[in-house]
């Protein structure tokens, strides 16, 4: 078994990750996230979040509808030019995306395809009672059309001055011809954008700002195995002035969790021109209108936390441990009365829970042995576990167990917030 299918067992196993609609049979490329996926996914956009926008003053959050005018995805190209090339094995029929194709048929070893042709990618739908053109819309490929669309709302009510961001979490759709490598490629997934927003002549330096800040931010959350990739020419997309992806070295191949693209002009010049709507922004200090240029970090909330969940597995002796970094960890810490069966034991550390709950995500679990309590939190990556025995009704500490090192120390019940404060932020 190779780590990415161990990582897909540990992950339906134990509440992470299922698949989709899965009494049905499924649906290819869609995936429900259990109560630890929710948790880790919420941290990890947290975490996101307070770093683009909550530490900094210059940029701000929206939150944007997923089915939009039809008419933003016309201006922005995706009706007309948001697609792949399409191949089809000719012997059992099995379409895969053209540049994924690798000479033979993965499902049955054929090697004749027909005729690449495009596939446009875009989830279509219907608004209103009618299916017909005139109510034609999308789900949205990506969150930035949504800030695209209010920067002059933006402008207008809350007062931002270039160089400025509006940030957006949020659902994004593409109909993947072969979505594939568990939660990396889907038809449905969550995006972490910034549109950033700076003079023309600043976007250089600002480029290079965003792709150090967001290398910072991998560091900082445990990712190690993250590398910055500059595009050629070649495969910028045509109004790109440049591209850098972030690249992990997942178990198949180095892949993109994120990229970061000066854009230019491109985005707020075709929205004008299809909206008629004057974008441009007037500048106070050099009296002056023009379109800014817009650096654009544009994250994918699942491929991240595929490759946390790569980074943090790890199989020891006796267990298996995710080492997620503390602060993104499903529970921070779990406790445990020593025996269920005894009243006293239990009532202490259910206070002990529930005082530790104001102000961490804590896990309580009383059955089985110690032992194997310890490595059930080992291996859903609970950093810390409290355990309540005969001594705790005596002197009033508790045992707290590492998860990474499993030493073990004794810690005033007092002590015990301010202790799992300093070792979790």
């Amino acid at each position: 078994m190779d780590l990415l299918e161990k990582i897909s067992s540990l992950a339906k196993r134990r509440g992470f990750i299922y698949p989709g609609s899965e009494i049905y049979g499924g649906l290819a490329g869609f995936y429900d996230y259990g109560p630890l996926g929710t948790e880790l996914k919420f941290n990890i956009k947290q975490s996101w979040w307070r770093d683009v926008v909550q530490l900094r003053d210059d940029v701000v959050g929206v939150s944007s509808a997923i089915i939009m005018n039809p008419k933003v995805w016309e201006a922005s190209g995706h009706v007309g030019g948001f697609s792949d090339l399409l191949v089809e094995c000719k012997k059992c029929h099995e379409r895969f995306k053209a540049d994924d194709f690798e000479g033979v048929c993965s499902s049955c070893g054929g090697r004749e395809l027909t005729e690449p042709r495009k596939f446009n990618t875009m989830f279509k739908t219907f608004v209103g009672p009618a299916e017909d053109s005139a109510s034609t819309a999308y789900l949205r490929p990506e969150t930035a059309g949504g800030i695209f669309v209010n920067f002059k709302n933006i402008i207008d009510t809350m007062r931002v001055k270039i160089p400025f961001g509006v940030a957006q979490i949020g659902k994004a759709f593409r109909n993947e011809i072969n979505p594939k490598d568990f939660v990396f490629r889907t038809r449905e997934f969550e995006q972490m954008e910034v549109e950033y927003f700076v003079k023309p002549g600043d976007d250089e330096k600002a480029f290079k700002d965003w792709v150090k800040n967001r290398l910072n931010w991998y560091e900082g959350i445990g990712l190690k195995n993250v590398k910055p990739r500059e595009q050629s020419p070649e495969e910028r997309a045509h109004y790109s002035k440049a591209t850098v992806d972030i690249e992990y070295k997942f178990p198949f191949g180095m892949q993109e969790i994120e990229g970061v693209a000066n854009r230019g002009d491109f985005d707020l010049k075709a929205h004008e021109k299809g909206s008629g709507k004057d974008l441009k922004y007037f500048d106070e200090e050099a009296k002056e209108k023009y379109l800014p240029y817009v650096i654009e970090p544009s994250a994918g909330v699942e491929r991240i936390m595929l490759a946390l969940l790569c980074e943090a597995y790890t199989e020891e002796k006796e267990r298996v441990v995710l080492k997620l970094h503390p602060t993104l960890a499903p529970y921070k810490v779990a406790v445990f009365p020593l025996l269920a069966n005894k009243p006293k034991l239990v009532g202490l550390a259910r206070k002990i829970c529930e005082d530790l709950k104001k102000d961490f995500v804590v896990a309580w679990d009383e059955r089985g042995n110690i032992g194997k309590r310890y490595y059930s939190q080992d291996e859903i990556g609970t950093p810390f576990c409290v355990t309540v025995d005969f001594d705790s009704l005596e002197q009033g500490d508790v045992t707290v167990r590492d998860r990474d090192s499993t030493k073990q120390e004794r810690i005033k019940i007092a002590d015990l917030k301010t202790y799992f404060q300093e070792k979790i932020s």
